[in-house]
């Protein structure tokens, strides 16, 4: 999953959910605009820390799973 499609997706849970931008970004400690950058894929970068707060939010959690891509 590319920036654009975590955007899209955190974009949708939102609106499921009632919450708009600025109240989402509040509950988050970020600002109104880089949610909404971040919903647009137009965000430069963003911390795990901070993804995964905004997932909680949302009633998700980051799932991450490090691999090799050079193992096959």
């Amino acid at each position: 999953m590319n920036l654009l499609e975590l955007g899209r997706e955190i974009k949708t849970l939102r609106k499921n959910r009632g919450l708009t931008q600025e109240s989402l970004a509040k509950l988050s400690n970020i600002s109104r605009a880089t949610l909404s950058k971040l919903e647009n894929g137009n965000v430069a970068q963003i911390s795990i820390v901070t993804l995964n707060d905004i997932l909680n939010h949302l009633g998700y959690e980051l799932d991450m799973k490090v691999s090799n891509p050079f193992e096959s």
